[in-house]
C-alpha cells in the first residue's frame, strides 16, 4: 500500500545518497511536480489495486459466543480462521484541499472464509460439531483523510481520519444442522461486520505509520554519477487544491563530495506554465538554474576538459592544414601532428525563453604541436559558442541535443607569429561541428533522471517553454 500512496503524495522515488544540507526557511524549489485531476485519478486507481493486494489475505480475530437456541438450550459457538481473501471495489474518488487528501472507496464487496464449531451439553452427553463457511460482505465503504507537512526537507504524513462501514453480510454454512445456520446468523452477523470494519481500519493505520516512516527515511539526493547529484529535499508542504496536487523540491545540482553550490539564484515570478497540462496526468517543471548548477558542478569537478588528437584522424590535426592560417607554425613545424586542448573557462549559461532553450559555452582551445615525445603549446584561441538545445524525454530521463548557431573567437596568445583569424574560422567550424558538438551530445543524450517513483513511466510527453522554465506534460504508465 505504501508505494502507490507514496506516488500520490510525492511522485518521487529517490536512490540512496548522502544527506543534503539543512534547508533555509526561505528556500524555493527549482523543480515542481503537479498531478492534475486526471493524474490523481490514475494514481488513485493504482493505489486501490495495490492496497487490496497488500492487505489480502487479512486475518480477523476469532469470535466466541454462547447463545440460547430454542429446544436446544445454551450453545457455545466459535468462529475461527476468519480470513478476508478477496475485495472488489466498484467506485472510488479522491478529494484534495483542506484539511488534506481524502480517499473514499464505496460499493465494495469482500469474500471471507472461516471455520465454525459449537458444543452444548445435555444431561447425558456433550454434543459438538464443526465445519467451514463462506461469508459475503456487501455495501462496504472505506475512507481515510491524510495531511502532509514539510519538515526539514522531508514530508511528514499524519492520518486525520479513517473508517470502514459494512452494510450487509451473507453467511453460507457447509454442513451442520438447520438450526445452526439461524443461530450463527443471529449471533455473529453483527460481530463479523464489526470485525471486518476494525481489521481494515487497523490495517490502514498500520500502513500509514509505515508510509510516514518511509517518507522520513527518504534520501535527500538523487545520484547522477560519481560527480553530481540532484538535491531532492522538499522545500514546502504539498499544495492541495480541488484540481491538482503540487510539490516542490530544491532540484539544484550538487557535487557528491558536498561541494557548496551558490544559492543566489533568482527564480523570478511563479509562472502559469501548469495551465498547459490540463489534458495530461503530470507536469514536471524545471527552472533553468537546474541546468546551470549542473554545469557549475561539472566545471568545478574538472570534467569540462577534452583533448582532441590525431586518433580521430581529422585532417586539421596536422600543421599542413594550418599552412595559410598560421604560417609561422608550418614553417617551424612542417607536417607535424597536432593536438587540441579544449577547456571550459566558465560554466555554460542556459537561458530558457518562450521560443526554446539557448546555451552559451565559453572555451579556450590550446593548439599543441607534437614534436617527437614533446607536446608544445603554440597558441590559445578563446571561443564563445552559441547553440540551441532540443530537449526530449527518454524513458524517465530528460535528455537533449545541441545545435550550433554561431560562434565568435579571438586570439588569446601565440608563441610563434600571428594567426589569420578569418582563415581559421572554417577550421574551428569543422572542429565544433565534427568533434565538439557530437561529443557534448553524446553525454547529453544520456540524460538525467526525473523525480518519478519506480514502476511509473512517462508517455506521450510534450514540452512547453516560458521565461526561465521548461515543463514536460505527460501521461503515466504503471507496470
Amino acid at each position: 500500500m505504501a508505494h502507490p500512496l507514496f506516488f500520490l503524495v510525492v511522485c518521487l522515488v529517490l536512490a540512496p545518497a548522502a544527506a543534503a544540507h539543512d534547508l533555509q526557511s526561505n528556500e524555493e524549489g527549482y523543480i515542481s511536480l503537479l498531478l492534475s485531476n486526471k493524474g490523481v485519478d490514475f494514481a488513485k486507481d493504482v493505489l486501490i489495486n495495490k492496497a487490496v493486494s497488500t492487505i489480502i489475505p487479512l486475518q480477523l480475530p476469532d469470535i466466541e459466543k454462547s447463545v440460547k437456541i430454542p429446544l436446544i438450550g445454551k450453545v457455545h459457538m466459535i468462529l475461527s480462521n476468519i480470513t478476508i481473501y478477496s475485495v472488489n471495489i466498484s467506485s472510488s474518488y479522491v478529494e484534495t484541499g483542506n484539511p488534506g487528501l481524502v480517499l473514499v472507496a464505496s460499493g465494495a464487496t469482500a469474500s471471507l472464509s472461516m471455520k465454525w464449531a459449537y458444543s452444548y451439553s445435555t444431561w447425558l452427553i456433550v454434543i459438538s460439531d464443526s465445519g467451514d463457511a463462506s461469508v459475503q460482505v456487501k455495501g462496504m465503504e472505506v475512507g481515510l483523510t491524510v495531511a502532509f507537512k514539510e519538515q526539514g526537507g522531508t514530508l511528514e504524513l499524519s492520518l486525520l481520519d479513517c473508517g470502514c462501514h459494512v452494510q450487509d453480510i451473507t453467511i453460507k454454512l457447509n454442513g451442520g444442522a438447520s438450526w445452526l445456520y439461524q443461530g450463527i446468523v443471529d449471533a455473529f452477523q453483527g460481530s463479523i461486520g464489526s470485525a471486518v470494519e476494525n481489521a481494515i481500519s487497523k490495517k490502514i493505520k498500520e500502513e500509514i505509520v509505515k508510509l510516514d516512516s518511509l517518507l522520513q527515511s527518504l534520501p535527500k539526493q538523487i545520484p547522477i554519477d560519481h560527480v553530481a547529484a540532484l538535491n531532492a529535499t522538499f522545500v514546502d508542504s504539498p499544495a492541495l487544491s480541488n484540481s491538482f496536487i503540487e510539490l516542490e523540491i530544491n532540484g539544484l545540482f550538487t557535487a557528491t563530495d558536498d561541494f557548496a553550490v551558490p544559492r543566489n539564484y533568482d527564480k523570478g515570478k511563479k509562472s502559469s506554465l501548469f495551465n498547459n497540462c490540463p489534458a495530461k496526468m503530470i507536469g514536471i517543471s524545471l527552472h533553468e538554474d537546474v541546468f546551470n548548477t549542473a554545469g557549475l558542478v561539472y566545471l568545478n569537478a574538472g570534467c569540462m576538459h577534452w583533448i582532441v588528437d590525431n586518433s580521430l584522424n581529422h585532417s586539421f590535426l596536422n600543421t599542413a592544414a594550418w599552412k595559410y592560417v598560421y604560417p609561422q607554425l608550418y614553417l617551424q613545424y612542417p607536417n607535424h601532428d597536432m593536438s587540441l586542448n579544449i577547456s571550459a573557462t566558465s560554466s555554460p549559461a542556459v537561458k530558457i525563453a518562450k521560443n526554446g532553450i539557448n546555451v552559451t559555452i565559453y572555451l579556450d582551445v590550446t593548439v599543441n604541436v607534437l614534436d617527437d615525445s614533446k607536446v608544445i603549446p603554440v597558441a590559445c584561441i578563446s571561443l564563445e559558442i552559441y547553440a540551441s538545445c532540443s530537449p526530449q524525454i527518454l524513458w524517465n530521463k530528460i535528455a537533449g541535443t545541441l545545435k550550433l548557431k554561431s560562434f565568435t573567437m579571438s586570439l588569446k596568445w601565440s608563441e610563434i607569429g600571428n594567426v589569420h583569424m578569418d582563415l581559421l574560422q572554417p577550421v574551428i567550424f569543422a572542429l565544433l561541428e565534427t568533434v565538439f558538438i557530437p561529443y557534448v551530445n553524446l553525454h547529453l543524450m544520456r540524460g538525467f533522471p526525473l523525480p518519478l517513483i519506480h514502476g511509473f513511466s512517462l508517455q506521450n510527453a510534450e514540452m512547453h517553454y516560458t521565461e526561465s522554465k521548461i515543463m514536460t506534460c505527460s501521461n503515466l504508465l504503471y507496470a
